[in-house]
């Protein structure tokens, strides 16, 4: 009986390592941005785009760093309160979205397709969309 306890007790054991290490490989992923693959940059309005597959609203970090960018959907849930890198993109399918963005010159927005025209540099902009 002895060495029984000893085995399963020496499991116990790799299977608490083994936890670990997947947990630790898991978070180094995903702390480092590089290690993702980059998101695809599609146009938003292809040819054959239905206005399903347009997003309602999609923001895209232009700079290397853009300040606070938050989107709700209008009395509902939170979808993004966050600061974005470069290239980042976060979007909505949504009927309503609340847009909140701490530097409207650092982001490209896109309105159901339509790119949105850029405040200056430093501004805050709160706006709504709606899907057409």
């Amino acid at each position: 009986m002895g060495i029984a306890r000893l085995a399963l007790a020496g499991l116990a054991v790799l299977a608490v390592v083994a936890l670990i290490v997947v947990g630790a490989l898991s978070l180094v992923g995903a702390l480092n941005p590089d290690a993702g693959p980059a998101a695809p940059s599609t146009p938003a309005a292809a040819p054959s785009a239905t206005p399903e597959q347009i997003p309602t609203v999609r923001v895209q970090c232009l700079q290397e760093h853009c300040p606070k960018v938050f989107l709700k959907v209008a009395g509902g849930d939170v979808l993004l309160d966050r600061e974005m890198a470069r290239d980042e993109q976060a979007q909505s399918f949504d009927a309503k979205v609340d847009v909140v963005l701490a530097d409207s010159a650092a982001v490209r927005v896109e309105v159901n397709g339509e790119v949105r025209p850029p405040g200056k540099a430093g501004e805050r902009q709160e706006f709504t969309v709606s899907r057409d």
